[in-house]
């Protein structure tokens, strides 16, 4: 699963195909736009609202929420709707509520509150949206073809990865967080009309003869009994525990107890690019060392690792600021690249191990398994920040990294899972 060369993309038959490469650019529009969100709008909470750690909690609990509330519901849904109008649906939704931020911050209407409302709905948009095109990527290329596509849409995140974050860094140092959101809110819109011109009839699936309820209990059951599915559903759950009190709490820790300004924050942000950039090049060489199994593992002890060492950066490293931002963006460079070894073989995996007429069961179903808790990371972690301190709801995350890790290493067959 090596990053493409030139020479290849060239003679790649992915790329021949005219509607993959309109979903493509849909794709890379998106993953550009949402890193510039995911930087731009907590500092309008941090920078322009002084929001405190509890509320970030709340804002970033709020982004995860839909998923336990509406991830089953979504898989039953898509088993029986076309994907791609969901997709468009979704998109247009979140132009919309993206562009209101910017509305309400010039009418002096912004608060707190409003950007709740904007992260729960981007956040449904991700629910939606994302599960929708996760299956509709399993039609347009076909089962044979899913790895060498889901590489493809990797490279693209790293690409956006490298170059968003400095990009929204930018944009908000120097036209303000609003301003930058709403430049996402345009890539989301034009995606939207540029999702109409792919030709690929997707067929209507036949509505299946169970009634919803019993389609959802189906899909748990066939998770839960599935030895590979259920341990993948722990690990992932437990995981985004930790990573959404992580996120709560990253761009507060970067601004106010590290003292970066914007521009520098996402400066260092971009080495998380480069970290997904390693990843897609060395996974393949990994897989067939260790197996698929052995390489989400080695993902998690990545992101453990990276866990354990940040809340342990000073302000003002030996007094140059620099240094301090550079070990920052070292640190997030590790970071990503462990979640992209973590997460590329865990999607490619239990994909290959369900049948076409579970997909959309199995996907809304872990999804919703393994982001359920994310909310209450979330909380917990800015609960705890506002009680003690940022480093010290960083020190119990990365304490649970490390014991997940250990976890994973000692108590799961996951080690063992070559393909």
């Amino acid at each position: 699963m090596g990053f493409p060369s030139l020479s290849q993309l060239r003679h790649d038959p992915l790329l021949k195909d005219a509607d993959f490469r309109c979903f493509w650019l849909s794709c890379t529009l998106n993953q550009f736009g949402g890193q510039v969100t995911a930087l731009a709008l907590p500092l309008c909470a941090v920078l322009l609202l002084h929001a405190t750690p509890a509320q970030m909690g709340v804002l970033a609990a709020l982004q995860s929420l839909p998923f336990a509330i509406f991830g089953l519901p979504v898989g039953v849904l898509l088993e029986r709707c076309r994907r791609l109008p969901i997709l468009r649906l979704t998109q247009f939704t979140q132009g919309l509520v993206l562009a209101s931020v910017p509305c309400a911050w010039w009418l002096g209407w912004l608060t707190i509150y409003w950007l709740y409302v904007v992260g729960f709905v981007m956040g449904m948009g991700l629910v939606v949206g994302g599960s929708a095109e996760q299956i509709f990527t399993t039609f347009l290329v076909g089962r044979e073809r899913l790895i060498d596509a889901q590489t493809r849409l990797t490279a693209t995140e790293s690409a956006a990865k490298l170059a968003g974050p400095g990009i929204a860094g930018i944009l908000v140092q120097l036209l303000t967080a609003p301003v930058a959101i709403a430049c996402e809110a345009a890539t989301f819109l034009f995606s939207v009309a540029n999702l109409r011109r792919i030709r690929a009839k997707e067929p209507q699936p036949a509505a299946p003869a169970g009634h919803p309820l019993h389609d959802m209990i189906d899909g748990l059951r066939f998770v839960w009994r599935h030895d590979l599915l259920r341990q993948l559903a722990w690990a992932s759950g437990v995981w985004h525990l930790l990573f959404y009190g992580y996120t709560a709490l990253q761009v507060l820790y970067a601004t106010r107890v590290l003292g970066m300004p914007p521009g520098v924050l996402g400066v260092a942000q971009m080495l998380g690019g480069v970290g997904i950039l390693v990843a897609t090049v060395v996974i393949k060489p990994l897989t067939t060392r260790f197996g698929t199994g052995g390489v989400i593992v080695l993902g998690a002890a990545l992101t453990a690792v990276t866990f354990a060492l940040l809340p342990l950066l000073p302000r003002d490293w030996l007094g140059i600021p620099v240094l301090t931002a550079a070990a920052y963006g070292g640190l997030v460079f590790l970071f990503d690249a462990g979640a992209m070894l973590f997460f590329i073989p865990y999607i490619a995996l239990r994909q290959r191990v369900t049948p076409d007429a579970f997909l959309g069961r199995m996907v809304s179903t872990m999804r919703f398994l393994t982001v359920a808790t994310a909310p209450l990371g979330a909380l917990a972690a800015g609960a705890m920040a506002d009680l003690y301190s940022v480093r010290t709801a960083l020190g119990c995350i990365a304490a649970g990294a490390i014991a997940l890790t250990a976890w994973m290493v000692s108590y799961t067959t996951l080690r063992q899972v070559r393909d």
